[in-house]
């Protein structure tokens, strides 16, 4: 099953109809890096990333691992590990996935641009928890956290995140 969603803030998965946000700069058909735009198109989800301190691990068919304090994303296109998972500190920028704001208390990073990692076409593209008044986002998709428990019980390796312009 798909989570389909339109440039108005809707997410559909099967009968279900969510609450989302996007990213602040809207939609884009050509994503940069920092352009806090959420790309057109459609991502495989990868798996589940969770803060165990927080949340308990996700009742899902999707491949799962508990975050811990180091953990983070390389966001530097000039960086070799560039749209990555890394440990900090690193040497590179990137961004903690340990976040205070409970955002990434549940993480799914999609399959944008991440086979092949292409420099410069933007990175960490996520389905997370929305913020309790939904502001958009720097370019990820974000549901409530009840909504996100929703779609990762049912959702399995072939389960997409489909975003519609």
């Amino acid at each position: 099953m798909d989570l389909v969603l339109d440039g108005d803030g809707c997410a559909a998965w099967g009968a279900h109809v969510f609450r989302a946000t996007l990213g602040r700069a809207g939609l884009v058909r050509a994503k940069r890096e920092g352009d806090h735009a959420t790309p057109v198109g459609q991502f495989l989800m990868r798996e589940v990333l969770y803060r165990p301190d927080r949340v308990s691990a996700p009742r899902t068919r999707l491949p799962f691992r508990s975050l811990a304090p180091q953990d983070g994303w390389c966001d530097d296109p000039a960086d070799s590990r560039y749209n990555r998972r890394v440990r900090l500190p690193y040497p590179a920028r990137a961004e903690s996935l340990w976040r205070e704001d409970r955002l990434y208390d549940l993480i799914v990073p999609l399959g944008y641009n991440d086979d092949p990692v292409v420099p410069g076409l933007g990175s960490a593209i996520f389905l997370h928890v929305a913020r309790s008044d939904f502001a958009s986002t720097e370019g990820c998709i974000a549901l409530a956290l009840d909504d996100l428990l929703s779609v990762l019980e049912e959702a399995d390796a072939t389960s997409r995140v489909v975003v519609r312009d």
